[in-house]
């Protein structure tokens, strides 16, 4: 019987052991898609205890407790850091099987050197040995990053953001990157009239112009999409249900506009073609800039009304959606295509269901102008766990090059989830090394080998060219 999470966890053969120590541990980390706070890499935040930099903002952990019946006081209420966190050592001995068990005790290993499992009975001992160590200088938000070896970080950031904390950073002579993303949804998003005038005016405000028109719209998010380039920006996003592909010309779009102004409800077809033009817009500014584009597709978000009421979004209340991704996306990498209007793209897809519908669409557009131009993305949010990343590369391995996939990203608000690049490692080196000790791959360790770190780092390292 294997002792938990020793040296060889998720490794299930001796070629796999081989692999992940020699060829994947010890490359550096480029992390080019999460969701943590510029300011706090600049001001180097120290973090008073475990709760501020584990527990906030992480619903993954908040749904857990909720499940195991923690009331919201202890989750995002205002019970103190300590009691939240003896609520979350009470939760956690439930949650085995969920991938929470292996992120937890593996993050409490990496950075805190702590092998004691949390329960009721280590809480005390762990939140007081932590929160001494997160005093000390190493421990700050720099010092955890290069604990974990990090070489770039790719923050998501609104077109209106004024950036100022990337300028800051970029003038110090730091050992990793900091890079700003482009997350336009708010300014596409047409499903909230009210919502989306008062971003519009938010842009007049940042781009010190009058927008009323669809052109003057236009020019002004140009204006800010050259602005994020200017500053080390190379990376887009979008949190999408579905890609939006529906047939418009420009003298509706701007017509719809109008009516967007005067606050007056779109049709279901108009709100469509209004996204779907400004999808069109965004994609061909990034590939007039050679950007990546990245789609993040199928999430169901703010199911619970009464909770988004109370706690906002983003808070645990989106699951995994059934929405139609196929013709739509076709239709839209076609249409940029046939105008050579298509940039390097990574595709994310939340529902399991769709796996093989992605590995396949990829090959529709890989062109052979680039290496993995077109990208089925690391398996995302709910399924970024064993079973949902072998699912994932699987998938890919049968229908396309997994050889060619860019790696892992935490997509996450937290410093201590860097542990999900050594999770996706190992789960990459157990695949080959199976296929290796079963005959399905030559005993070809150094080939092998280098597929290996190619997927764990320098396949990323080559497609973004940061």
């Amino acid at each position: 019987m294997k002792a938990f999470l020793d040296d060889n966890f998720l490794l299930n053969s001796k070629t796999a052991e081989t692999l992940y120590h020699q060829f994947s541990k010890s490359l550096p980390i480029i992390d080019y898609h999460n969701h943590l706070i510029p300011e706090q890499i600049v001001k180097d935040t120290q973090f008073e205890n475990i709760s501020q930099v584990w527990l906030n903002g992480d619903h993954y952990k908040w749904r857990a407790m909720r499940a195991n019946g923690v009331n919201e006081k202890y989750i995002t209420g205002d019970a103190s850091d300590k009691e939240k966190f003896l609520k979350w050592a009470e939760t956690v001995p439930y949650t085995l099987r969920n991938p929470l068990y292996h992120w937890t005790h593996l993050e409490l290993q990496r950075y805190f050197g702590i092998k004691d499992l949390l329960s009721p009975k280590t809480a005390e001992k762990i939140y007081e040995e932590t929160a001494a160590k997160l005093a000390e200088p190493g421990y700050s938000v720099r010092g955890l990053l290069k604990m974990m070896n990090v070489e770039i970080v790719c923050t998501t950031d609104d077109p209106i953001d004024s950036l100022n904390f990337h300028q800051q950073f970029a003038q110090e002579n730091e050992s990793f990157k900091m890079l700003p993303a482009f997350r336009p949804d708010k300014a596409m998003n047409a499903d909230d009239i009210e919502a989306l005038n008062a971003y519009i005016d938010q842009v007049e405000a940042v781009t010190n112009t009058s927008i009323g028109s669809y052109a003057a719209y236009l020019d002004a998010l140009k204006t800010r999409h050259d602005f994020f380039a200017e500053n080390g920006c190379s990376v887009s996003d979008h949190g999408l249900e579905q890609i939006y592909a529906e047939d418009y010309t420009d003298q509706e779009v701007a017509l719809i506009f109008e009516k967007i102004r005067a606050k007056q409800t779109l049709t279901p077809s108009e709100n469509l073609k209004f996204k779907s033009a400004m999808l069109v817009q965004f994609a061909e500014w990034d590939h007039e800039k050679g950007w990546v584009q990245q789609y993040h597709l199928g999430a169901l978000r703010n199911n619970n009304a009464r909770m988004l009421r109370l706690n906002g979004p983003d808070t645990g209340w989106d699951s995994i959606g059934d929405f139609s991704q196929a013709r739509a996306l076709s239709k839209f990498l076609n249409r940029l295509d046939n105008q050579d209007k298509l940039t390097k793209t990574i595709l994310y897809n939340l529902n399991p269901a769709d796996n093989e519908l992605i590995a396949t669409m990829i090959g529709n557009f890989n062109d052979g102008s680039i290496k993995g131009k077109i990208q089925f993305g690391s398996a995302w949010w709910f399924l970024d766990q064993k079973d949902g990343m072998t699912k994932q590369m699987n998938a890919l391995s049968n229908m396309g090059l997994l050889s060619r996939l860019v790696g892992m990203l935490t997509d996450s608000r937290s410093f201590l989830s860097f542990p999900r690049h050594e999770y996706f490692r190992r789960l990459v080196c157990d695949i080959f090394g199976e296929d290796v000790e079963k005959g399905e791959l030559p005993n070809d360790i150094e080939w092998i080998g280098k597929i290996v770190g190619d997927i764990s780092y320098h396949n990323a390292k080559e497609y973004f060219n940061f």
